[in-house]
């Protein structure tokens, strides 16, 4: 295994990852991808890189027990594990993905963007390399080289001064980086086939990065000490009961490992589309709806009142449902997107959900269950992640979660016949506590 790690956001670690992954994969390897933090949009690009789901491994929400049990289910059976950091190596405390590389023992491989320095490069490596000893950052690849001139004097200066190989490089070439929008990279759910990009990528990785070196650094890092991962993915029998799981260009931001864990226990996951699909799956006994850009999709979404109508009624007859932000706005009455067009939608919540200029709120948030709810029990502490553009009215009734770090708040909306919707703009990881995916099949299969 190895982390690809960066000075600080925006050095390129999610164009390197997934060339390296793609490369591994074209040796033949079975590549199993990781996103170290909360983010939704990057791992889509590692999956459809190495060929199969990245995962989360996120030490803020999870324990470093269930950090290490996700890593073990799920590189189990790989040849390499590779994992991308967010934000700088060191940034974000408990969360950080030097945090997540002594926890693992991964060797780490910075990314540095060399566009506009030289020498001074080496001073950066240096102290990176110096700043927490325990952390092994094994080599250098540099981003956004000019020449063969500006190349050489980086590595002069890297490896005399740092001490730090250097692996690779990418040149500039602005065909290879990836479009973005308000929430970061557009999620390739709605980039249509990406098979010439990656193919793109990985013949230039493979051009000026060296592929080989970077697989022994990978097969450097130390055995992991074998972990139980029954807590997490029992593996239940199937038939406990089915989960209608809405998944599409509107709503794609899940982790992964939530879906598996429920799966795990008998679930049986229906896959439909807010988009395309006129009434929810059949046999649906509970109802799951991400996060994603339903302000993009406004149109298409109220297009299809055929789904809304079988949403809410099925809500009405007392269905359980949970959904987070993007979820949460479907819910409402409306979407107003960015240009001020308004878009009906459910109409389970009050009022419309309005796109603001800046962004509302991002970052990781303690909160406690202020009643009974699909998934939690009044009381019952939860950590996930906020990150929304939007704004919506308060709840006038019963709210989801009394917001206890990092300010004091009210959040989310309880409501339904039996306090059946649960809608959010939270976001949580189940493998922080594993009763929040017993608790939603507990409510699913209740339901008469």
């Amino acid at each position: 295994m190895l982390l690809i790690g960066g000075v600080h956001s925006g050095v390129g670690k999610t164009t390197i990852t997934s060339g390296i992954a793609a490369a591994f994969r074209q040796r033949g390897l079975a590549v199993q991808p990781f996103k170290c933090g909360p983010d939704y949009i990057d791992p889509s690009y590692h999956s459809l890189a190495a060929g199969r789901p990245c995962h989360n491994l996120d030490s803020w929400m999870l324990t470093p027990e269930a950090t290490c049990q996700l890593f073990a289910h799920y590189a189990g059976g790989c040849d390499v594990a590779i994992v991308e950091g967010v934000m700088g190596l060191y940034d974000g405390g408990q969360g950080a993905s030097a945090e997540v590389a002594k926890l693992l023992g991964a060797p780490v491989v910075l990314i540095i963007n060399a566009a506009s320095m030289a020498e001074s490069a080496g001073a950066i490596a240096l102290g990176y390399r110096q700043f927490d000893p325990a952390v092994n950052i094994a080599g250098v690849i540099l981003n956004n080289v000019n020449s063969p001139s500006h190349l050489r004097w980086l590595k002069e200066s890297i490896e005399g001064r740092a001490c730090l190989p250097v692996i690779g490089y990418m040149p500039r070439r602005t065909e290879l980086k990836v479009p973005e929008r308000h929430l970061g990279l557009v999620p390739t759910s709605e980039t249509g086939a990406m098979t010439e990009y990656f193919d793109r990528l990985r013949c230039q990785t493979e051009e000026t990065i060296d592929v080989g070196r970077l697989l022994e650094v990978a097969r450097s890092a130390p055995e992991l000490d074998e972990v139980s991962q029954g807590s997490l993915f029992p593996m239940m029998a199937k038939g406990v009961t089915t989960i209608a799981v809405a998944r599409d260009e509107a709503f794609s931001f899940y982790y992964q490992a939530n879906l598996d864990m429920l799966a795990a226990r008998g679930v049986r996951l229906a896959y439909f589309s807010p988009i395309r699909d006129e009434a929810l799956p059949e046999g649906a006994r509970g109802l799951y709806i991400g996060g994603g850009f339903p302000e993009v999709f406004g149109a298409q979404l109220e297009a299809n009142r055929g789904l809304r109508q079988s949403i809410k009624e099925a809500a009405d007859a007392g269905m359980p449902i949970y959904a987070e932000c993007g979820g949460l706005m479907y819910l409402a009455e409306g979407i107003i997107n960015h240009q001020g067009q308004r878009f009906e939608m459910v109409g389970l919540l009050p009022g419309d959900s309005v796109m603001q200029r800046s962004m509302q709120r991002m970052g990781y948030t303690v909160a406690e269950a202020a009643a009974d709810s699909v998934i939690a029990r009044c009381g019952q502490r939860l950590r996930g992640h906020l990150f929304h553009w939007s704004i919506l009215p308060g709840p006038v009734g019963s709210c989801a979660y009394h917001i206890i770090e990092p300010c004091q708040q009210m959040e989310g909306f309880i409501c339904g016949p039996r306090n059946n919707v649960l809608a959010s703009y939270l976001h949580l990881h189940f493998a922080s506590d594993p009763k929040l995916a017993d608790r939603f099949i507990e409510s699913c299969v209740g339901w008469k």
